[in-house]
């Protein structure tokens, strides 16, 4: 219900992002911002899990979930431990400094409105997504950069590669289930060359973080590389259609992409930076 690996996942970038942000400095406080950040997605993902739970049950895909499978029922037994982290992330958001605790609040705030299942508003789960990347931020550095607003660019044009992706691949349990939101109400013809201008935005912000951030050759190295297969898998996608090809594009979204992305920053900036 609380999505661990996801939760982990934001985590890990968080915890990222606070390390590009002390230039590399370990610190105990880093530890703290790891902490932080997981309790405050797991909250957040139980949060939309518990929102989406009817929705869930239509789709074949996800009606095996514990609170559409009714593994855990009634459903409203899970919301003490979801209002818990929630309310234990945003103390722990408060320690670390007040906008912390800010873009805590307002990345579990426009999760709570963003469903993913019921609507794709695009700029609100950038805003949710965005979340974990400002809070490791301002835990450490409480001012605004060029650089965070490209990781921020990142993340924008990393999220729809990762959830469109899904959407095309079960497209037919999706309007089976009455869902017809984009990129759904399209025709995957057409919904597919959207996620290859994605690839290629995304491709591109990773090498402007090269120029803007401080990072050395290590990153340069692997943001190419990672960048290129992206772009090939939304180019492959164009090509076939197929459903097999739009679940590769997701899975290579997750990891290796984000996960490998962050970890070289990290990396580049604490052994050459």
């Amino acid at each position: 219900m609380l999505k661990p690996l996801p939760s982990i996942l934001l985590a890990f970038i968080g915890l990222c992002v606070a390390v590009i942000a002390g230039e590399g400095q370990l610190s105990p406080r880093l530890l703290l911002v790891l902490v932080t950040v997981l309790i405050a997605a797991a909250g957040a993902n139980g949060l939309t899990n518990y929102l989406d739970r009817d929705i869930d049950a239509r789709m074949e895909r996800t009606s095996c979930r514990v609170l559409p499978s009714k593994k855990i029922y009634p459903p409203k037994r899970v919301l003490p431990l979801i209002i818990a982290l929630i309310i234990v992330g945003l103390a722990l958001a408060w320690r670390l400094h007040l906008f912390v605790f800010l873009a805590d609040l307002f990345g579990t705030l426009v999760a709570a409105t963003w469903r993913k299942k019921v609507t794709c508003v695009y700029p609100q789960g950038v805003l949710a997504s965005c979340a974990p990347v400002l809070m490791g931020w301002l835990a450490v550095r409480q001012t605004l950069s060029w650089e965070l607003l490209l990781l921020c660019i990142l993340i924008a044009a990393w999220l729809p590669l990762h959830v469109w992706s899904v959407n095309i691949t079960h497209r037919e349990d999706y309007l089976k289930a009455g869902l017809k939101y984009f990129p759904i109400n399209l025709e995957v013809k057409d919904s597919v060359k959207v996620l290859l201008v994605f690839s290629l935005v995304l491709y591109a912000a990773s090498i402007a973080l090269y120029f803007i951030g401080s990072f050395a050759w290590l990153y340069l190295a692997l943001a190419n590389l990672l960048g290129i297969v992206m772009v090939y898998a939304g180019s492959r996608l164009v090509i076939t259609r197929a459903t097999k090809d739009a679940w590769r594009l997701y899975r290579l979204s997750t990891f290796p992409y984000l996960g490998l992305i962050f970890l070289v920053m990290c990396l580049d900036i604490r052994l050459l930076g």
